[in-house]
């Protein structure tokens, strides 16, 4: 008798861990398994400001800082390459300029700094992984050589650029990438063409501009902005899916307070046109930039 309670026993063990068994192996083919997650396909575009600000006295100058900036970009535009293979990567990079050069020859260089890997086989994209960092510096250093010794300061259309181009230039549509906006600016935006003013309200920050509005006088500069309601005039432009990071603003040494007043101007700016989180930083030494923007990245 024992013995055959015993056998009944054992059946039904084995029957139960049977069934467990089996539940949890169909249990398993029906719940959804976790994606693997890939890197982001990456849209960058890159605003250099070729105003005077690229003859200020500096070391390293303003010409070597910029360079190495972009290069700094087409370093992490390869290492995202690699991350998803190369051979798979849709990824883009730019340089702008607004306006466009009117030299013709540094135009043309300028059209050789842009790189849009949805369109390439796997020959290009090889040749592009090989040769960006060194491509793009040495058309900078040309573009940047021809300016200087040119003399030819019309200054740097920001306004404008986001007035028109930004969604244009900088937004791909598809969610897939992410799209990112570096300008590298000292910070006091004008250009020849952009002298609009209404009221308070501008499209240029000048130093001749904070010094004649008092701002250089002392005094509390933020009630001042905001009981007199200065800042950059709207652009009337509602931006999404777009990150923004202004790198090298540089305030004059005898008022340094306009550092923090330029990037007051520039964040409520961004906020009119609902550019969340943008991310400014003022000029220093190359490594330390260099890290700003790794942290930009990985965020």
């Amino acid at each position: 008798m024992k013995n055959k309670l015993l056998s009944l026993f054992l059946a039904f063990a084995l029957f139960s861990c049977g069934s467990s068994e089996e539940a949890n192996i169909e249990k398993a083919s029906v719940e959804p398994q976790t994606a693997e997650v890939k890197p982001q396909m990456l849209n960058i575009s890159i605003v250099l400001d070729l105003s005077d600000r690229v003859i200020q006295p500096m070391q390293p100058t303003q010409a070597e800082r910029d360079i190495q900036i972009v290069g700094k970009l087409t370093e992490v535009f390869r290492n995202n390459m690699k991350a998803k293979g190369s051979f798979q990567s849709k990824d883009k990079i730019r340089v702008l300029f607004k306006p466009a050069p009117n030299d013709p020859n540094i135009n043309n260089i300028a059209k050789k700094l842009s790189v849009d890997l949805s369109n390439m086989n796997s020959k290009q994209k090889k040749e592009v992984y090989d040769n960006i960092t060194t491509n793009f510096e040495e058309g900078l250093r040309e573009i940047y050589t021809q300016t200087i010794n040119s003399k030819n300061w019309v200054g740097s259309d920001v306004w404008r650029f986001f007035k028109n181009d930004v969604k244009d230039l900088c937004i791909e549509s598809n969610p897939e990438y992410r799209n990112i906006l570096v300008i590298v600016t000292d910070g006091y935006l004008y250009h020849e063409q952009s002298k609009d003013r209404h009221q308070n309200k501008t499209s240029y920050i000048t130093p001749k501009f904070l010094q004649d509005e008092g701002f250089r006088k002392g005094g509390d500069w933020r009630e001042k902005m905001k009981k007199e309601s200065y800042g950059l005039l709207s652009t009337n432009q509602k931006i999404e899916n777009l990150e923004v990071m202004v790198l090298e603003i540089n305030a004059s040494d005898s008022h340094k307070n306009e550092e923090d007043i330029i990037k007051a101007y520039l964040n409520e700016w961004f906020r009119d046109m609902s550019i969340e989180d943008p991310v400014l930083h003022t000029t220093d030494l190359p490594s330390n930039t260099d890290k700003r923007i790794e942290n930009f990245f990985r965020s």
